[in-house]
């Protein structure tokens, strides 16, 4: 797929739901509060996913 950002769900039911769509989805709790306070520019799609250019691996933590 060719993705220009990164696109996040906005909570773990969603993630799951769209996770599934390829297989046994992995989820990963994004740091956004702490990006968005550093500075980290956030945009809302019109189907309600979050997108942003990078999230470092600092951010990301495996549920």
């Amino acid at each position: 797929m060719a993705r220009h950002h990164v696109h996040l769900s906005p909570d773990e039911n969603t993630a799951k739901i769209v996770g599934a769509r390829r297989g046994k989805p992995v989820i990963l709790r994004i740091a956004a509060d702490a990006l968005s306070q550093a500075g980290k520019e956030f945009r809302l799609a019109g189907n309600g996913v979050w997108l942003t250019d990078h999230v470092p691996p600092s951010h990301i933590e495996r549920l």
